[in-house]
């Protein structure tokens, strides 16, 4: 149940090993290369200069909040109008219903638990230790990035396990001029290029990644990893597949009698015609929400409060992500360059917390960065700035800057906004936060949406 990327392996792997698959999926079928129809298409061929309608943005208030509904992705996302949730505390419940769900849309990054994370509870003295450590789960990251294909570089940092990594992407020179003062100054940290499931080489039959930063369009070179272009396909190849979409899981069959479910309830997104489907095994990868609306609808007289819910904790203890982030420019290296727009960051793994516990707060976390030149937006938002001016600005290299970690980095790094952890304000694609900053003023309000692809730089991933 699902198709997104644990769904898509589950596929793969039963199918490999002889068994005869159903797949239910409850979007639209996306065909790899097929159904991506704006992976090949220049800003100016999509309408309304990539932006939404008035019309078509009312119908997206949360997924629109993710800064990533345009034109050229609106197919992607859910329309709240229909799908609606309550929302009684704040919560971005970002949604695809298609084929190879958010595997289209994910950021990418692939990164490896160590003990540190699995024996966390443990060494806290808080809820329930992890029943399994590291050496256990190695061999399948191991299986995984070997078919998925990581790009990376080997660090040696045992909380930040390596893996089995394809040449890593290439730093700029505002990167790597990051990384050597760093660890002048900090030798406790390292900046190493991100992992990420994009190719730099080809890969089981699947082309390397061009550096245009359009994953989010699809991929037609199959460069990145998703369900369409990898799992999907080698389920396919077997002949043991059977893909059925447009299919809503209600509920898992539970047999008191057995004690094992057994099957699914499944209403047709189409026709609202109600199917129920019976196999030896099931596999529930609808992701976390929706897998757990499906155990909490499946009651049964000996699951009164949902499948596996004995506890009642199911539905509860849901966690986010929280960050915050920064932004700075340099004088420096203004006679250098780089091509293309690298598809990821930088990332500095955690570096307290790790051999010595801090008072003030516990566990760790981790930064990413990264390093551009501005490009042709930054003029937007010079009040004034047109004609002749505005021309002339443009033939100019921009400026260099970087995103995190911040004024360590770099000396004569001028410190330019910063968002203060717990305020409520809205993060601009560049960077820079809420409508009063200068990269919201004017003109540049309508062109943000289309930075992504235009500029020197890129976004970073969530």
């Amino acid at each position: 149940m699902g198709t997104g990327i644990t769904g898509g392996w589950a596929a793969k792997e039963l199918c490999e090993r002889g068994l005869k698959t159903l797949v239910l999926e409850r979007g639209r079928d996306v065909r790899h290369i097929e159904d991506y129809p704006t992976a090949l298409k220049a800003p100016w061929e999509l309408p309304y200069g990539d932006e939404l309608t008035r019309e078509e943005k009312a119908r997206f208030p949360v997924q629109s909040r993710s800064n990533r509904v345009q034109q050229s992705t609106k197919h992607w996302w859910v329309d709240d109008i229909d799908n609606p949730y309550i929302e009684e505390k704040p919560f971005s419940w970002f949604r695809g219903y298609h084929v190879g769900g958010r595997s289209l849309l994910w950021a990418r990054l692939c990164y490896r638990w160590s003990d540190l994370n699995f024996e966390a509870n443990a060494r806290d003295g808080i809820a329930v230790d992890w029943p399994i450590r590291y050496r256990d789960l190695a061999p399948w990251y191991d299986h995984v990035e070997e078919f998925i294909g990581v790009s990376g570089q080997a660090e040696g940092l045992a909380h930040w396990p390596d893996g089995k990594f394809l040449p890593p992407m290439e730093m700029n020179c505002v990167e790597r001029t990051m990384k050597e003062r760093l660890k002048a100054k900090y030798p406790d940290r390292v900046l190493t290029i991100g992992r990420v499931a994009n190719l730099t080489v080809p890969h089981r039959g699947r082309g390397k990644c061009m550096n245009r930063d359009a994953c989010i369009l699809g991929c037609p070179y199959g460069a990145y990893f998703s369900s369409n272009s990898s799992t999907l396909p080698a389920a396919t190849a077997t002949g043991n597949m059977t893909l059925v979409p447009n299919s809503i899981v209600v509920s898992i069959i539970y047999d008191d009698k057995s004690g094992r479910a057994t099957g699914v309830n499944v209403i047709d997104a189409v026709t609202k015609q109600t199917t129920e489907y019976f196999a030896r095994v099931l596999f529930l990868n609808a992701s976390t929400l929706a897998t757990t609306g499906i155990l909490l609808n499946s009651k049964s007289r000996r699951f009164p409060n949902g499948l596996g819910n004995d506890s009642g904790e199911l539905g509860h203890n849901l966690m986010d992500h929280h960050f915050t982030s920064a932004r700075g420019r340099s004088d420096e290296l203004a006679d250098q360059y780089y091509r293309g727009r690298r598809p990821v960051t930088l990332c500095m793994p955690p570096f307290r917390n790790v051999t010595e516990q801090r008072k003030d707060y516990t566990r760790v976390f981790h930064v990413t960065a990264g390093g551009y030149r501005a490009a042709w937006w930054r003029t937007t938002g010079e009040l004034g700035l047109v004609g002749a001016p505005l021309k002339k600005g443009l033939e100019r290299a921009g400026s260099v800057e970087l995103r995190h970690p911040g004024s360590v980095l770099l000396r004569r790094l001028r410190r330019r906004r910063r968002l203060e952890p717990g305020r409520r304000r809205r993060v601009a694609q560049d960077g820079t936060a809420g409508s009063g900053s200068a990269a919201r003023t004017g003109a540049a309000h309508t062109v943000l949406r289309q930075q992504r692809r235009l500029r020197g730089g890129r976004r970073l991933p969530g």
